[in-house]
């Protein structure tokens, strides 16, 4: 880091101090915020009853918002590098309101798509705080913060399905939006009261900072074996959940809206288990812990390839897709961000890009397998992303040794 940076991190002030109350704040953020992304999942058949549209036409609701996320990540949390985050976070947190509102009022299938790509732009809060937390965490806890803000992220990511087919059910799709602009716009004004001023940590421009995130990709292989992982995890992970509604709105369970969103709560399991997952990733081998859940995300899929026939089946394979798929990118985030500390909202912004890109990927395969070839093919094709994703895994160990 150049003098001015390291002048910057020695006169810190003390409100910068981690405390647990601040770490929660950054938690329900957290949850609060990536739930925009997902609200539509379990909500996806009622749009189309709206709209008039097919199964694949509604998924792609899905995979715009995602890759809105994955766009917002490029161009907004790298700047976390160079600008002070607070005022970062409030502007974003405007402008997703703005963006729910245009959800909200969508009168065709063209308006909603292109207001689900401004909400996955403006919903990179998430991915402005995580790197803040690891930066103002001390590194012998560092996993620990990681997975503590990591579970209200992940809380936000199950519980919006069930809050979104509960709200949706009993008072339409449009009101779930509503709901959602007001909490962005409560949440604005809260932060700027209550999260402390930052310190950028390299003194770069906007476009040196975009040119070094090329930099990274080329001079990290750990970051682009994690983040391949990442994406193709998160790939499986779309692909059920995109295709959840209308499997289950048919034969044999004929479910609503409202069934559907609590399967969400299932999931809680995976997420509550974040924190115990960082803590792990402090004391063991986080590169040797992604193996490990990427197996888990196997056997999920298992689950729903044999017993998807019976509500059972698919409350244990949800239980194991959540944390498997969380579990593995707690630990990817906690190597990446040892890699170069000073650019933590740049390794984070490759990360969760390719994250993304792969949900976003595994929305339109889900919809089309779905489609052509109905359950068993949607449970084919996330269980081949994750093979994939293990033989990437496998590779990266055999080449560099982990």
């Amino acid at each position: 880091m150049t003098n001015k940076v390291t002048e910057i991190e020695m006169n810190k002030p003390k409100g910068q101090i981690l405390t647990k109350r601040l770490v929660l704040l950054m938690s329900i953020t957290c949850g609060l915020a990536v739930a925009n992304l997902y609200y539509n999942q379990p909500l996806l058949a009622d749009m189309g009853w709206t709209f008039h549209a097919n199964s694949h036409q509604v998924g792609n609701i899905s995979m715009f918002t995602q890759i809105g996320y994955a766009i917002g990540m490029f161009l907004f949390v790298p700047l976390g590098d160079m600008r002070e985050r607070r005022q970062l976070i409030t502007i974003l947190l405007a402008a997703v309101t703005t963006s729910l509102v245009g959800v909200a009022t969508a009168q065709t299938l063209l308006w909603i798509y292109v207001a689900s790509v401004a909400v996955g732009i403006t919903t990179v809060v998430p991915q402005v705080i995580i790197p803040l937390a690891a930066q103002m965490a001390e590194p012998k806890e560092r996993g620990k913060v990681i997975g503590s803000v990591m579970s209200g992220l992940l809380f936000g990511v199950l519980l919006a399905r069930t809050v979104a087919g509960l709200i949706g059910g009993n008072f339409g799709w449009r009101i779930m939006y509503w709901v959602a602009a007001v909490l962005m716009l409560a949440l604005a004004l809260i932060l700027k009261q209550f999260l402390p001023k930052s310190y950028p940590e390299a003194n770069l421009t906007y476009r040196q900072v975009l040119k070094s995130i090329g930099e990274l990709i080329i001079t990290q292989p750990t970051l682009r074996e994690a983040s391949l992982v990442g994406g193709l995890l998160f790939g499986s992970f779309s692909v059920f959940w995109t295709s959840l509604a209308f499997y289950l709105e048919g034969a044999p369970f004929n479910f609503g809206s409202e069934v559907t969103g609590l399967f969400g709560l299932v999931g809680v399991v995976g997420a509550a288990a974040a924190p115990l997952v960082g803590r792990l990733a402090d004391r063991f081998s986080p590169k040797s812990m992604v193996g490990m859940f990427i197996i888990i995300t196997v056997v999920s899929y298992l689950f729903f390839g044999l017993f998807g026939s019976v509500i059972w089946g698919i409350v244990v394979g949800v239980i194991l897709l959540d944390l498997g798929v969380q579990g593995a990118q707690i630990s990817n985030q906690t190597r990446i961000y040892s890699l170069v500390p000073e650019a933590r909202s740049r390794l984070n912004t490759v990360f969760m890009v390719t994250y993304f890109l792969g949900g976003s990927l595994g929305s339109t395969l889900g919809s089309y397998a779905w489609n052509l070839w109905q359950w068993q093919g949607v449970c084919l094709t996330g269980g081949m992303m994750i093979v994939l994703g293990f033989i990437v895994w496998a590779i990266h160990q055999l080449k560099y040794k982990g």
